[in-house]
C-alpha cells in the first residue's frame, strides 16, 4: 500500500479475488444463539466495572496523546512530522484476512475478518505483531468489515457491537505496546532485515465502505442503487466513525471507497462530528483512470483536498501497474495479485511519483512488507527523500 502526503496519499493494495468467495457464501456460520455464546466469551473480560473504567481511562489517555500529536500545526503538519521521523517514507501493513486464515481462522462469514474480534482476537494481535516485525510503521485495525449493523444482524446488542469496534483498536494498540516493550529490551535499536526497531508506529482504524457491509460486490462497482443517498451513507457510518475515533486510534483509514458520493459523505461526517484525529481516503480503481464507479479520480481527490481532516488520499485494491498513473493524475489535481518482487519493482516509481507511505492489502503478507521495508531503508531502490512542508 503506498501513500502520498500533502493530501495526496496513494495506497497500493494488490487486487485479488477473495470477494468472489464471499459472494458464494449463502450460509451464515452458527445460529444467533451460538454467536451470543461467543459474544459472552469474547466480552467476558469487560464485565466488571473496574475493567470498564480502566479501559475508558486508557482510551482517554490515547485520545489526549493523539491530540498532543496534532499540536498547534493541525493534522497535516503533524502527519508531516510523522513522515519526517520515518525518514520521509513510512511503511503500511498488508493483508489481514489472508494472514488470519493462514493462522487457522475460518472467515466463512459476512463479517469476514471482523469475525475474529469475536472468536479469536489473539490471532489479530499476532498478525499485527507479524507486520510490526516486518517493519510496518502503520498497522490497520480489524474493523474494515465491522459495522454496528452487521454485528446486530448476528444478534448482538448495540452496546456489544460498539465494544467490539473499540476492541479492534485496543488489540492493535496492545500489539504496538508489546512490540515497543520488545524493542526496549533489545540490546540494539535496529535488528537486521526489518526486525525489531525503535521507530514511530501509528494505529489506523479501518472503515470499510457501505458496499463492504452489503457483501455483494458493490464495493468493487460503486453501484448502491438509486435509493442510497449521501444522507443514508452518513447515517450508516456515523456512530461507527464516532466510536472508532474515540477508541484510541491515531487516525482513521477510509478504505476501498468506490464512488464520489461516499467520499462526500465521509468528508461531511468528519466535519459534522468534529472528529479529533486525522483521516486518509483510499479509493479503488479497475482501469487506472477512474474509481470503480466511473467517477473521476480527480473529482474524488478534490473531495479529500477540501477536507481539513484528510491528510492523504490514496488508491487500494488496484493492480500495481495502475498506481503510477493514478499517483501522477492525483498529483496534477492536488499538488491481480503481485508477489514480493513485483511490489518492490514498483515501489521506486511510486515514491518518485510522490508516494510517501507504501504497504500492502489483500493477499500481501509480512514477507511483502519486509521486502518493501528493506528496499526503502537499505536504499536498494533509487528514491529521493521528499521535501515535507
Amino acid at each position: 500500500m503506498g501513500l502520498m502526503h500533502n493530501r495526496t496519499l496513494i495506497i497500493n493494495k494488490t487486487i485479488i479475488k477473495w470477494r468472489e468467495v464471499i459472494f458464494d457464501f449463502t450460509r451464515i456460520v452458527g445460529s444467533f444463539s451460538l454467536w451470543n455464546t461467543i459474544t459472552v466469551t469474547a466480552l467476558r473480560g469487560l464485565s466488571s466495572e473496574s475493567d470498564v473504567v480502566k479501559r475508558r481511562e486508557e482510551r482517554e489517555e490515547r485520545r489526549e496523546d493523539a491530540a498532543r500529536m496534532m499540536g498547534s500545526g493541525g493534522f497535516e503538519s503533524s502527519f508531516a512530522d510523522f513522515l519526517r521521523q520515518c525518514g520521509g517514507y513510512a511503511v503500511l501493513d498488508g493483508g489481514l484476512a489472508t494472514e488470519l486464515e493462514r493462522h487457522g481462522a475460518n472467515l466463512n462469514d459476512p463479517l469476514w475478518s471482523a469475525k475474529c474480534l469475536l472468536t479469536s482476537p489473539h490471532l489479530i494481535r499476532r498478525v499485527h505483531l507479524d507486520y510490526l516485525d516486518a517493519g510496518a510503521n502503520v498497522i490497520i485495525t480489524a474493523s474494515y468489515q465491522a459495522t454496528i449493523q452487521g454485528f446486530e444482524a448476528k444478534g448482538l446488542s448495540k452496546q456489544e457491537s460498539e465494544t467490539l469496534l473499540r476492541r479492534s483498536v485496543e488489540i492493535a494498540v496492545e500489539a504496538r505496546d508489546i512490540y515497543s516493550e520488545r524493542c526496549a529490551k533489545s540490546t540494539t535499536d535496529v535488528m537486521r532485515n526489518g526486525g525489531k526497531s525503535v521507530r514511530p508506529i501509528l494505529v489506523a482504524a479501518s472503515v470499510g465502505s457501505y458496499g463492504a457491509y452489503l457483501a455483494d460486490g458493490s464495493e468493487y462497482s460503486g453501484n448502491y442503487g438509486p435509493k442510497i443517498s449521501k444522507e443514508t451513507l452518513k447515517d450508516f457510518h456515523r456512530r461507527r466513525v464516532q466510536v472508532l475515533a474515540n477508541a484510541g486510534a491515531d487516525l482513521i483509514a477510509f478504505e476501498t471507497i468506490p464512488n464520489l458520493l461516499e467520499a462526500q459523505a465521509y468528508a461531511e461526517l468528519l466535519e459534522e462530528e468534529s472528529i479529533k484525529i486525522p483521516a486518509w481516503f483510499a479509493f479503488n480503481s479497475k482501469d487506472g483512470i477512474n474509481v470503480v464507479s466511473g467517477d473521476s479520480i480527480q473529482a474524488c481527490a478534490a473531495v479529500a483536498e477540501s477536507s481539513r481532516h484528510v491528510v492523504a488520499v490514496g488508491i487500494n485494491c488496484t493492480p500495481p501497474r495502475f498506481i503510477h498513473g493514478l499517483i501522477t493524475s492525483i498529483q496534477r489535481k492536488s499538488t491481480g495479485a503481485a508477489n514480493e518482487a513485483d511490489f518492490v519493482s514498483h515501489v521506486g516509481e511510486w515514491c518518485e511519483a510522490g508516494a510517501t507511505l507504501v504497504g500492502g492489502c489483500c493477499r500481501t503478507t509480512p514477507n511483502t512488507i519486509r521486502a518493501i521495508s528493506t528496499a526503502l531503508y537499505n536504499k536498494s531502490i533509487n528514491v529521493k527523500i521528499p521535501q515535507l512542508q
